[in-house]
């Protein structure tokens, strides 16, 4: 999907993707787009012809190119090509199949919006939904390496790579201190995010959270404890690095990121907590003591089976540039933020 193949879903239609597809003179007569877009497009009153919340198949009077498409796609150019449709939504006899498309969307980083059954045909890898649920067991993570690496919160490091056969993110752990089993470290997930990781970004508080985890876990060290910080190649909170950008390009348009991400056909949140278990489990930790701001992250871990001792505040101070989206995470995701 990101070279921008066609994929046919479990026999049920063959897929496009508008973002990356390509072909010269493709058409098709319809297009399938997440529910949040379609609500976007004032399609939310033909919603009786949908199913909530699934996908929707849209149909205009004359048949839709790619150029079309990506202006029906991308949130981002509604300003450039305000005028769309009329659309009208068609029926969806296969959900399955059209939420797996949406699924495989989200991991390929592509905005989710495909041409369905494009003319002329062309070849398309063959995807059954439930393959989809086979790529995503996370018991099929494993320890890959693990090597000592001094770091500047704490010299006594130790980082541990994790891959799964089937998936390219290879996600690390850094344990900091005495691993010791009879004691629940101080354990942080922290989400890749590389505008504010490495750029230092100031539209999130990422860095910052970053390094004073590491500079907890190293003082819960010195007094004889550990640490263990989970990085998660999770960007965007699980959306990708483009699509966050896009998500930032909305947000400088009035929208908070929770809207952003809706407006994208995203989920708000759509990270792996499931991996992080896993991870847990393959360093032999059972019980923790989490380093979160977010009830949310608590209670996916503890649904995975992890043990959440205690939750440990996780709150910095705003800065002029990030004070909204800090606010938003408050209001709208429930986030403890005093």
């Amino acid at each position: 999907m990101r070279h921008g193949w066609p994929i046919a879903v479990g026999g049920a239609f063959t897929l496009l993707p508008a973002e990356t597809g390509f072909g010269q003179g493709t058409t098709a007569r319809r297009m399938l787009i997440s529910a949040a877009r379609a609500a976007t497009l004032k399609l939310a009153n033909q919603r009786a012809a949908a199913m909530p919340e699934a996908p929707v198949l849209i149909r205009a009077a004359e048949p839709f190119g790619l150029p079309d498409a990506r202006a029906v796609a991308d949130p981002a150019l509604d300003l450039l090509h305000p005028m769309k449709g009329p659309f009208a939504a068609e029926p969806l006899d296969h959900t399955a199949a059209a939420r797996a498309a949406m699924e495989l969307a989200r991991l390929a980083g592509v905005l989710p919006a495909f041409l369905v059954d494009p003319a002329p045909a062309a070849a398309a890898q063959a995807v059954q939904p439930e393959d989809l649920a086979c790529w995503q067991d996370s018991a099929r993570l494993a320890i890959a390496t693990r090597a000592p690496l001094p770091v500047a919160a704490a010299e006594d490091a130790e980082i541990v790579a994790f891959r799964s056969a089937d998936d390219l993110r290879e996600h690390v752990a850094l344990i900091i201190g005495r691993q010791d089993g009879d004691r629940a470290p101080l354990v942080r997930l922290h989400s890749e995010c590389l505008t504010g990781d490495i750029l230092g970004s100031l539209k999130c508080d990422c860095g910052p959270q970053l390094d004073a985890a590491l500079a907890a876990m190293a003082g819960e060290a010195a007094a004889g404890g550990w640490g263990v910080l989970l990085y998660l190649r999770q960007e965007g909170r699980g959306i990708g690095l483009i699509n966050k950008l896009r998500a930032y390009r909305l947000q400088d348009q009035g929208f908070d990121t929770v809207d952003a991400n809706n407006r994208l056909g995203f989920p708000v949140e759509a990270r792996d907590f499931p991996v992080a278990a896993r991870m847990l489990e393959l360093l032999g930790v059972r019980a923790i003591r989490l380093m979160t701001n977010n009830p949310a992250k608590v209670a996916a871990l503890e649904a995975e089976g992890v043990t959440v001792a205690e939750r440990v505040p996780h709150r910095l101070p705003p800065n002029p540039h990030n004070a909204r989206y800090l606010a938003t995470k408050r209001d709208r995701t429930g986030h403890l933020l005093g």
